[in-house]
């Protein structure tokens, strides 16, 4: 391709990409928080007997503690017994005491998700009769007040410093590698590494408060710290660390003997050795937040945790490179001004890993939307909508850089002129010396280099290239910065596949109370684990009473529109009585509904509802109710 055309082509398609890879993708690295999607009562639901037991389902599994589901009656007073387990899947109950009064009861949960965030909240049911209670019903907050607030700001930091560390270290190996011997890129990248270990340490004695109680006099709770450290999150914390210290040792090479080291055979071999170990030791880092947070969960973790990996080194190398540009446009030293050709490298550099994010962010927009409708329905969408439009700026910013870039003159060809020459120090002090006036001709000589300097540094800003190249990278900075900002507040907010179906769930529960005729409607959500395993199953029973009754199943998918499935199965028991399991196979009529003629109700009773949905040859699962029959 001709020289007039390779950088048009290239802007074209980079623009077309990156905004198509932002639309799609999510933030980096996100997927999926813990939301409830059903419970056993359900919100809101009035029951005739106390029930034994309550239970909650996530739509993933969750972590929790003694003190995770707590039931209070109408005075405040907790009524449950033992502690929370898990009874199946994403299910977990806590038992009641027996005797239980008539009145408005309070569900408080405080979980963490298998993400590492936390989840809180509360509903109420009655027993009998709704009555007037003392809780609050708002629950505890977890994540939330000003230690939420530091542990957000902890979590910013450590992707800026990871970014900066690992992009400005690859600037300086793969573009630029006279910047190893300059300033103040070596006090960027040795920056970053202080911002992700000082970050690092304190999201590590703020994990403890921010998933617990909130409160800041427990940041230094040693024995919270003891708990934090058996965790996912924990340990990948602590392998963060370890890995710092690793990249304090590259840091130490590449700005001590690699740059001392003069050019030839032998600093060729310690380029190759420390780019290899610095890739090792970047993916190390990257892999500490894939293998506790969003990839590790949900579907397909083994594939989604090297492709968050892979997202977070293209994410170091494009916007932490730009830093590093940054500082070498404006910061270098006047004699060793950043060359042409390292601007051009990292122009390709950067293209290539813009290239690497529309890959990842495909496939990460697959396990987090779901659906084009979560763009505009959901919280997640609409921060990813600014995000997109923040991208858009950025590559528009980005191709006026690359046409400034294609202008770009070596500083001593940059109009033809000449650098004034320079006296050499030791000549100029022994001419001042031999005037016995030593420390005169050494203040000249700092004042001759000086001046050569400033020179020197006009001339290299005379050029209209480099110039206007410095303005656009300023530039494209600046809406990194606010980006990165964006996309840390992706990676809190509840991702629009996992909301939507957490709206289903909720929507199909509210409508789970009887009608005056006595039908039953028991709304129960499901999760096979399966590819397209997530969803709604609800069964209608008329008239729900001792007799014949007829029943109707129906599914839903997350987006509440109804879907077939391979299989449904129904089995009914009376636990009191030692009844059944009686089985029920019902007929499929229409896309999402299957019914059944002449169900027998043999007795009253608190009857047990289990429905099997099977979504695939392999993927099914079992998800019950309990409701009063007769």
């Amino acid at each position: 391709m001709t020289r007039t055309i390779t950088p048009r082509l290239r802007t074209l398609v980079l623009l077309i990409l990156a905004v198509t890879g932002a639309l799609l993708a999510g933030a980096a690295p996100a997927s999926a928080h813990a939301a409830l999607t059903g419970s056993d009562p359900a919100q809101g639901v009035v029951v005739k007997q106390a029930p034994t037991q309550v239970s909650l389902t996530f739509s993933e599994k969750v972590a929790m503690n003694d003190d995770s589901l707590r039931v209070l009656d109408p005075r405040g007073k907790p009524v449950q017994t033992g502690k929370p387990a898990n009874v199946s899947g994403t299910t977990y109950a806590v038992q009641l005491n027996s005797g239980l009064g008539k009145g408005t009861y309070t569900v408080t949960y405080q979980v963490v998700s298998a993400d590492s965030h936390p989840v809180s909240g509360a509903y109420t049911f009655s027993v009998g009769a709704p009555s007037q209670t003392v809780v609050s019903g708002t629950g505890p907050t977890a994540g939330g007040g000003v230690v939420g607030l530091l542990y957000e700001a902890g979590r910013y930091v450590s992707y800026a410093g990871f970014i900066v560390l690992a992009g400005g270290a690859a600037f300086v190996l793969a573009c630029w590698r006279r910047g190893a011997g300059v300033r103040a890129l070596q006090r960027l990248v040795v920056g970053g590494w202080l911002a992700l270990t000082a970050a690092t340490l304190w999201l590590l004695l703020l994990r403890g408060s921010y998933t617990t109680s909130g409160k800041f006099a427990d940041v230094f709770d040693l024995a919270l710290l003891g708990q934090v450290l058996q965790t996912k999150t924990g340990a990948a914390l602590v392998s963060r660390l370890l890995l710092l210290a690793a990249a304090a040792l590259f840091i130490a090479v590449l700005f001590g003997a690699y740059n001392r080291r003069e050019e030839g055979e032998e600093k060729r071999d310690l380029s190759f050795g420390l780019a290899v170990g610095g890739v090792v030791v970047a993916a190390g880092l990257a892999a500490s937040w894939a293998m506790a947070e969003h990839a590790s969960v949900g579907l397909q973790p083994e594939i989604a945790m090297p492709v968050d990996v892979v997202h977070l080194l293209a994410v170091a190398v494009w916007l932490g490179g730009l830093a590093a540009l940054l500082v070498a446009l404006y910061r270098a030293p006047a004699e060793t001004p950043v060359e042409v050709t390292a601007v051009r490298r990292f122009s390709q550099l950067a293209f290539g890993a813009v290239l690497a994010l529309v890959a990842t962010g495909v496939y990460q927009s697959w396990r987090q939307l779901g659906s084009w409708s979560a763009f505009t329905d959901t919280r997640y969408g609409q921060l990813l909508l600014v995000k997109i439009g923040l991208v858009a700026v950025m590559v528009g910013i980005a191709s006026v850089s690359r046409r400034w870039t294609g202008r770009l003159a070596d500083p001593a060809a940059s109009g033809g002129a000449e650098a004034p020459r320079k006296v050499p120090a030791s000549k100029a002090a022994a001419r001042d010396t031999a005037t016995g006036d030593s420390e005169r001709a050494a203040q000249l000589a700092r004042q001759r280099a000086a001046m050569d300097a400033a020179r020197q540094k006009r001339l290299r800003d005379a050029d209209a290239g480099r110039f206007g190249l410095r303005r656009s990278v300023l530039a494209e900075a600046g809406v990194a910065v606010v980006l990165l900002a964006v996309t840390t507040a992706l990676t809190q907010t509840e991702p629009g596949r996992t909301e939507l179906e957490a709206k289903a769930a909720t929507s199909a529960t509210g409508s789970a109370t009887a009608p005056s005729n006595g039908a039953l409607t028991l709304d129960m959500p499901f999760d096979t684990g399966g590819a397209h395993g997530k969803g709604v199953v609800s069964i209608d029973l008329d008239p729900a009473r001792v007799g014949t009754n007829e029943m109707h199943v129906f599914v839903q998918g997350p987006d509440g529109k109804a879907v077939d499935i391979p299989e449904v199965k129904v089995d009914l028991t009376l636990q009191a009585k030692k009844i059944g399991p009686l089985a029920v196979t019902p007929e499929h009529v229409t896309t999402g509904h299957w019914s059944a003629n002449a169900v027998q109700i043999p007795m009253a009773g608190d009857w047990k509802i289990a429905v099997t949905v099977r979504t695939s040859d392999i993927d099914q699962v079992t998800v019950s109710k309990n409701a009063q029959i007769g």
